[in-house]
């Protein structure tokens, strides 16, 4: 909306003529209107000066004439004094109360049909500048032609017009339409009048604009610390930009470089409002005019201005709950090593709940380094209004204590940074700043070192430097001899070795070498793990638990042939089944390598965790594959193995999740060796269906609001439980005996034979019953209780 003044021809023109600025003569007697008839009333001529049609001049005046009295009045066009008057308006009187209040009433229409209004050069309305303009104070000269000879002094102009016109707008606007807000364009260093003073719900902050392009950097901080003294939330009431159609392009003012992208960032990251202006992420140089009808300029966007706003800027538009409110904005000085502030250095926080950033920006073209230690002084409105600073440690909240570490994400190089909390806190962050460089960390996050996260030694070694990932670049430095151990005990050469070594017969003496070589290789990863956790379990007599598990899984095929010669059907059928591998629709060996290499690294990752407790070690182990990235050992040796992208994956996941369950056949039947009665069911289930990694294996899916589950994988999941429950009891069955004794397979054929057979029963019933289920996860449920 434009309260200043009106169209030429419009109707308040043509119907109340004594509403705007005039004369009844020309203020120069050069002027000649002899040009046609702009009216669209036919009682009323409207004519401009005949030097607006060759360029040669622009008046300050237009013609007004009745043609039913034939009166004249030279009509003011609209101005501010800066350079050429707006030939196509007409200036309204602010001096005559009737056209205030009518002003107001529009604006009140408008404000009752829209959540928000605009106002145009809201700036000339005040009363200084309104007075400036059109009735200057005797002896100051004026700055429009020929209205010097009409001032008044400011007593008699404050009788004319007592109060400030935007106020009393503010005011009405509250009271008869109050949810609207009132944004005004107010130039001229005008922003902090019209938010303290005039009450405007946001301003045009051009000090942003003119101040950084310039590089008057001490003069914009004083801006900001001069606000945040009076009443910090009014810096949310700004409207920070870079071009606006008044303006030259942004392209032209700050270029396309670090210059411009280190203030648009202030602007996406400043409280108040960021606002773009056309052509600007594009790069567009041309100035466009509210007149034009097209761009004159044959121009294309600037794909790499676009990508590296999409990069560096829009995430940031994106997170403005972190910048948008200034409760928690805080400015900070710079300190060089010299001891003085450098007031080229722009660096602020602010956040949102637990949420801190931190921005600095240096608007020079010069280096610089030095320490962000204390904010500048702020009106702290909950402690009786007194100025007051915080430390940055206060302000993002950095534990004063030892053994803390702050971990700063920089959103612009995508590099992490670790220090010593206290450090922080005690001396404040150090930076070395080059030309134009920015940061603004966020996802600011305070960690606590302990066995399992050494992050003082890691700290020590960057000192100062980023990484990637702060979490990554512990695993790689620290883990280094951890995933060396591992790889070399889960690696296929080792795994093959281990294979062709199975036992077949009787005599297994052969065996010794390859259990000698696991155990030692175990040893040593679990020595690795206790060094870096300083955990208190036994490495020695874990590495031996692992033996013993090998050595199950080695003798599983001899204890098997022991059980052929005589075998029930029910033992033949779940030998049968344990001997092919379901993959999709085809069957795979028991000896297939792949096999091996999955049942070989489950046991191989599960032992891990009971170096920090001896029963409660699967989901220890489980959470190290992951946060060490132990399971991208584990991929590299399936592919090696065999397994293509896909299965790749799913096998890696497999293993993961028989650490969790291998244990599910012991924990069902509550005895050993698994000969009672029939187990419930639904105890199974619930153990697995329950587990969301499960259910991911199982292909769970919601479709038509019925909860489905895959055939395939369904099978092949059973066909792991049953394999690794039979590996688990020949393990608990052996315990201490040396492994290969004659006696002690013979002795475990007849209970081995019952237990797969009871086992092989339990799981066929749980075929046929998701077979009739037709794979839905509830019906599945019902027929399991019921068989």
């Amino acid at each position: 909306m434009v309260p200043n003044h009106m169209g030429i021809d419009s109707p308040w023109v043509i119907q109340h003529p004594d509403w705007f600025i005039s004369l009844d003569y020309s203020p120069f007697p050069s002027y000649t209107f002899n040009g046609p008839n702009l009216s669209w009333d036919s009682r009323v001529g409207i004519y401009l000066e005949d030097h607006y049609y060759d360029h040669s001049d622009a008046a300050v005046v237009f013609k007004r004439v009745d043609f039913w009295s034939g009166q004249e009045k030279y009509i003011y066009h609209g101005n501010d004094g800066t350079s050429m008057p707006w030939n196509d308006t007409a200036q309204l009187n602010y001096l005559n109360p009737e056209v205030r209040e009518a002003v107001i009433q529009t604006i009140l229409h408008v404000a009752r049909k829209f959540p928000i209004i605009r106002f145009d050069a809201a700036m000339t309305l005040t009363k200084r500048h309104y007075q400036r303009l059109w009735y200057p104070e005797p002896g100051s000269g004026g700055d429009i032609p020929s209205r010097a000879e009409h001032g008044m002094t400011k007593e008699q102009f404050d009788q004319a017009m007592p109060n400030e016109f935007w106020r009393e707008v503010v005011d009405r606007v509250a009271q008869e339409a109050p949810d609207t807000l009132l944004l005004a364009e107010a130039f001229w260093l005008m922003e902090g009048y019209f938010v303290r003073t005039l009450g405007m719900h946001r301003v045009y902050n051009s000090a942003f604009m003119n101040m950084l392009r310039d590089e008057r950097n001490q003069e914009y901080r004083l801006v900001i610390k001069n606000t945040l003294e009076f009443d910090p939330e009014i810096l949310k009431r700004f409207v920070n930009f870079m071009n606006n159609p008044d303006e030259r392009t942004a392209v032209d003012q700050f270029g396309k470089g670090d210059k411009y992208f280190g203030i648009c960032t202030m602007m996406a990251t400043l409280p108040g409002l960021p606002m773009f202006g056309h052509g600007q992420i594009e790069g567009f140089a041309e100035k466009y005019g509210m007149e034009f009808r097209r761009a004159y300029w044959d121009e294309q966007p600037d794909p790499n201005l676009i990508e590296r706003h999409e990069r560096e800027i829009f995430p940031l538009l994106r997170r403005r709950h972190l910048f948008a409110e200034a409760k928690d904005f805080l400015l900070y000085d710079f300190y060089t090593p010299e001891g003085y502030v450098n007031e080229d250095v722009f660096a602020y926080s602010n956040g949102s709940g637990h949420e801190y950033a931190l921005v600095i920006y240096h608007n020079k073209f010069a280096s610089t380094r030095g320490w962000i230690r204390t904010s500048v002084h702020y009106l702290d409105k909950s402690n009786s209004r007194v100025l007051t600073q915080k430390s940055l440690g206060e302000a993002t909240r950095i534990p004063n204590e030892p053994g803390y570490y702050t971990i700063f994400r920089d959103h612009v190089s995508g590099l992490e940074y670790i220090f010593p909390s206290q450090d922080l806190y005690q001396n404040g962050l150090y930076l070395e700043l080059g030309a134009y460089q920015h940061h603004v960390f966020t996802d600011i996050r305070h960690v606590q070192e302990d066995a399992q996260h050494p992050y003082g030694p890691l700290a020590a070694y960057l000192n100062g430097r980023g990484v990637p990932s702060v979490e990554e670049a512990l695993m790689e430095i620290f883990l280094q001899s951890v995933r060396s151990a591992f790889a070399e005990l889960v690696n296929p050469n080792f795994f093959r070795w281990i294979q062709t070594n199975q036992v077949k017969t009787y005599e297994a003496s052969h065996l010794q070498p390859v259990l000698d070589e696991v155990e030692y290789k175990a040893l040593r990863l679990l020595t690795s793990i206790q060094e870096i956790t300083a955990a208190k379990g036994e490495p020695a007599q874990i590495s031996q638990q692992v033996r013993q598990y090998v050595a199950s899984l080695l003798q599983v095929n001899a204890i098997l042939e022991l059980l052929s010669p005589e075998t029930t059907p029910q033992t033949r059928a779940a030998l049968e089944y344990l001997q092919h591998y379901p993959r999709g629709q085809q069957f795979v060996q028991w000896s297939d390598p792949l096999v091996w290499g999955v049942l070989l690294g489950w046991i191989m990752s599960t032992f891990p965790g009971k170096i920090i407790h001896p029963i409660d070690f699967a989901e220890i182990s489980r959470s190290w594959l992951v946060e060490w990235h132990l399971d991208k050992t584990l991929a590299e040796t399936f592919k090696a193995l065999g397994a293509v992208d896909h299965d790749n994956e799913r096998l890696t996941n497999l293993v993961k999740l028989l650490i969790s369950h291998h244990t599910w056949a012991e924990d069902l039947y509550q005895i050993s060796p698994l000969q009672a009665g029939q187990p419930e069911p639904l105890r199974l289930l619930h153990s697995w269906f329950t587990d969301p990694d499960v259910q991911r294996f199982l292909g769970f899916n919601r479709y038509q609001d019925i909860l489905w589950f895959n055939r395939e994988a369904f099978a092949e999941w059973l066909w792991w439980m049953y394999g690794v429950a039979i590996v688990h009891w020949v393990y608990t069955q052996i315990g201490a005996e040396p492994p290969g004794e004659v006696h002690a397979l013979q002795e475990l054929s007849h209970p081995l034979g019952n237990m797969i057979a009871n086992l092989y029963s339990l799981i066929h019933r749980l075929l046929e019953a998701a077979e009739a289920s037709g794979y839905r996860v509830e019906r599945f449920l019902e027929v399991a209780l019921l068989a």
